[in-house]
């Protein structure tokens, strides 16, 4: 819209004046438009280089790297082998096997129970209960 106010009004309120090489004369030589020193630097290209293929692929500028994306990649795997691991040896363990985990954590959870019923003796016994153990070692060794 400014641009045919101008066309409509080429003096009105237009201070510089239109370059001479516009002209089209052969004997002058046209100036040539100055680089952007950031856009020129190779940094800068890569980076735009890599955001444009990201872009192609789908992927964000929020997107993770690719290093971070196969460490993920390699857990999520890692995981999920295990868990078959798992189910496999648990298909594969006998009657007698179950039977025998399930003794080791009902004895585990016993052993549970008694410490803390320990815990919350009062500290006079605990005392009283170690003077009797060390008496009796000591009277076995005489």
């Amino acid at each position: 819209m400014y641009t045919e106010i101008q066309r409509d009004h080429p003096n009105s309120g237009n201070i510089l004046t239109h370059p001479d090489y516009i002209d089209g004369n052969p004997d002058l030589i046209k100036p040539k438009k100055l680089l952007n020193p950031v856009k020129a630097s190779k940094s800068h290209q890569e980076l735009h280089r890599e955001l444009l293929m990201n872009h192609k692929r789908g992927l964000g500028v929020e997107s993770k790297p690719e290093l971070q994306r196969v460490l993920e990649h390699r857990r999520r795997n890692q995981l999920l082998r295990q868990k078959k691991e798992e189910e496999e040896a648990k298909k594969l363990q006998s009657p007698f096997e179950k039977e025998l985990l399930k003794r080791h954590q009902r004895l585990d959870q016993l052993e549970k129970e008694q410490e803390k019923e320990e815990d919350h003796a009062p500290e006079f016994i605990k005392v009283k209960e170690n003077l009797r153990r060390t008496s009796t070692v000591t009277g076995e060794e005489k």
